[in-house]
């Protein structure tokens, strides 16, 4: 806790492309997590947190921690840059360094909500690959996307390693009515639960934290129920399935509408990881079932990971390497895809799920300039049917 709010803070004390309310926003957040961190018994004003912040970390730990990890380290140079160089510890403290230069990039101040959630993917990939075990890494990563919350029963039946199981934590609280939580029925991940109006006139909303997902449907009401009794939900509208091409890969959203699950016993995945790895995941999970149920050979993230998927295709075995990206911004994205230099796993082909199939016209450009094509995810299917000669549709 100590040190990711140290790193947080100390890139926003010498990071001088961040706004001023920017930079002081994050000192305050990472002042009180580390207020958080020495509890009531041993407070730390604001001037002492921000003086220690520039000299030896182990200073700023409380005095029930060993400072042996931290006896020597700094954050800040003599001349006031942050400096990563002195940052040198073990994987799980270097991991806080990848995800702050994530979370602050083109000068955005960091948070440590943010900080957390790239912690935490880039924490189970690591857990994830640390086998070096191609079949475990494919259970273990598509256990994560079609099971990212569930009981404990059930989470433990996925046999899944302590470092990856760890991720699944009880469910949060804005998730949460009074003792209840709903799945979504897109990616099943508890939904968002919310109140509106007066005192007099409230009712309650459940929807999916993903918006794509809400606005498929995964979007419900319900009336106040008496004490102790779980809501009932309402769908708000139903959801049109498309037509042509893309309705291969659109989800079945025909059931009934979620079933209030007990909070007690169940847990889900922590949100980076949902966000990260479940959502753009059941777009790879989705364009490999369809792939496979035609007859065609598919990999999921061949070599642990340097792509999604490998499909191989048609008489001449062309081979399709695909890379999918779910990005809310297509702006961000095209600066990543500049940034790696196109693919640094070598993947040719910059996929998007089909309701992203806007951003194409960016993201073609600038994959083109590092030799990819782009693509939304039923069209490359469709593509990749043609040319191994069987039917998408």
């Amino acid at each position: 806790m100590v040190m990711a709010a140290a790193a947080m803070a100390a890139k926003a004390l010498t990071d001088t492309e961040q706004s001023p309310e920017g930079r002081l926003g994050t000192l305050l957040d990472a002042y009180g997590r580390i207020q958080a961190a020495h509890g009531p018994a041993s407070p730390l004003s604001f001037g002492e947190f921000r003086t220690l912040l520039q000299g030896d970390l182990s200073r700023l730990l409380p005095g029930r921690v060993p400072a042996d990890e931290l006896d020597g380290v700094r954050l800040i140079s003599p001349d006031g840059y942050f400096d990563e160089d002195f940052f040198d510890l073990e994987i799980e403290q270097r991991v806080v360094l990848r995800a702050l230069a994530k979370t602050t990039h083109a000068g955005r101040p960091a948070s440590t909500r943010n900080l957390e959630a790239e912690m935490d993917q880039d924490r189970v990939f690591t857990a994830l690959r640390k086998r070096m075990d191609q079949d475990a890494y494919v259970h273990g990563r598509s256990s994560l996307i079609r099971v990212p919350a569930g009981s404990d029963a059930e989470l433990r039946r996925l046999n899944l390693p302590s470092s990856v199981a760890e991720f699944y934590r009880p469910i949060a609280f804005d998730a949460v009515w009074d003792r209840w939580w709903f799945a979504c029925p897109v990616c099943r991940w508890p939904m968002k639960v919310t109140v509106h109006g007066t005192r007099a006139r409230r009712t309650g909303s459940v929807r999916c934290f993903h918006r794509p997902h809400a606005a498929w449907g995964a979007a419900y009401s319900f009336k106040l129920p008496d004490a102790g009794r779980p809501p009932v939900l309402a769908l708000l509208s139903r959801p049109v399935k498309p037509s042509g091409a893309e309705a291969v890969l659109f989800p079945d959203l025909s059931g009934p509408v979620p079933e209030p699950l007990p909070v007690e016993g169940h847990k889900a995945l922590s949100r980076g990881v949902w966000r990260w790895t479940t959502v753009p995941g059941l777009v790879e999970i989705a364009l490999f079932d369809a792939l496979s149920l035609r007859g065609l050979p598919v990999e999921l993230w061949p070599e642990l990971d340097a792509y999604d998927l490998r499909v191989t295709a048609g008489p001449d075995g062309a081979e399709f390497r695909i890379d999918v990206k779910d990005y809310t911004s297509a702006i961000l994205l095209a600066k990543k895809v500049q940034a790696d230099g196109g693919d640094r796993g070598g993947a040719e082909w910059l996929v998007v799920p089909d309701y992203r199939a806007s951003s194409l016209e960016l993201l073609g450009t600038v994959a083109g300039e590092f030799g990819m094509k782009s693509a939304a995810a039923s069209g490359l299917g469709q593509l990749i049917c043609k040319k191994a000669g069987v039917a998408w549709q």
